[in-house]
């Protein structure tokens, strides 16, 4: 994917590319993107010149240290706020013409459940508030977005949930909860996942099976993942390339490409390839600290 300057021209939600030739969606492009908060009337840099390319179809993870961006760099690629300076594409659309086409599909630290619907009501509210009654031929991100979503009764079977459909979040364990926001984005059928520690409050029993379930469900569809986490064998055993960012402002500090088979198994933790990888991410974050 080629990024140009700022004087390349906005696309408009329509011309964003629903899918490649591979049948996947669009990819993701950070060029040089710089990000900057106020504190106390302070300037607080958040992230300098961070420039990296999302292919279609790829699970990429971000770690780092806390403070240094990653958040707010997953917020920038939604369309959820704007850099200082720089640019993202989507395909051939700016962030904000994607998120009005529905192509991001995003899966917070909290499952922020309503606690007033099923799981089943849960799953499918987005999809349903997300559907616009005004159909536009071609209209390509829309219809990919329709075409690609999923039955959400047999997600829910997928990761164990199928007998909770008319149970309220409040009769659900926290790990259940957060299955039930994993499926949520996979129903709405986007084909881009902004995956926000999303397993960071779990025990790490929990956790380490989420893992699995997400690689399970991820593997039958073609969607594009930013996942940002700060375990470094979550995101070995999750990732294509694992990006390390530097402490504050946020940049790219290194970046490791994932070689393991896929499927993933658990088994593949004790490999000797896992344990070079993880490593080799370990010492990234010891020198991006420094």
């Amino acid at each position: 994917m080629t990024v140009t300057g700022g004087s390349r021209p906005v696309a408009s939600v329509a011309s964003l590319p629903a899918q490649t030739p591979s049948g996947r969606g669009p990819g993701i492009a950070v060029d040089h993107v710089s990000k900057r908060f106020f504190h106390k009337g302070r300037p607080v840099p958040a992230l300098r010149d961070v420039s990296l390319s999302v292919p279609p179809g790829e699970f990429l993870s971000l770690i780092g240290p806390s403070g240094c961006g990653k958040s707010t760099l997953l917020r920038i690629i939604g369309g959820l706020i704007a850099p200082d300076s720089g640019e993202v594409r989507i395909g051939d659309s700016t962030p904000a013409d994607a998120r009005a086409a529905k192509c991001f599909g995003l899966v917070p630290q909290a499952p922020a459940l309503l606690p007033w619907r099923t799981v089943l009501d849960n799953v499918t509210l987005l999809r349903d508030v997300g559907r616009s009654p005004f159909r536009r031929p071609n209209h390509g991100p829309e219809e990919a977005r329709d075409n690609s979503a999923r039955d959400p009764l047999a997600l829910l079977e997928q990761v164990g949930l199928a007998q909770f459909a008319q149970s309220l979040p409040k009769e659900l364990s926290g790990g259940m909860q957060q299955r039930v926001s994993l499926v949520r984005a996979f129903v709405l059928g986007a084909p881009i996942l902004l995956m926000d520690e999303p397993f960071a409050a779990l025990d790490e029993m929990t956790r380490n099976a989420m893992r699995y379930q997400l690689l399970d469900v991820w593997g039958q569809t073609s969607t594009t993942v930013v996942f940002v986490t700060h375990s470094i064998p979550e995101a070995v055993i999750l990732s294509d390339r694992v990006v390390t960012m530097a402490a504050r402002p946020g940049q790219v500090a290194a970046t490791e490409a994932i070689t393991l088979p896929r499927p993933r198994t658990e088994a593949m933790e004790d490999s000797p390839e896992f344990a070079a990888h993880a490593r080799r991410v370990k010492a990234s974050l010891r020198e991006s600290w420094a």
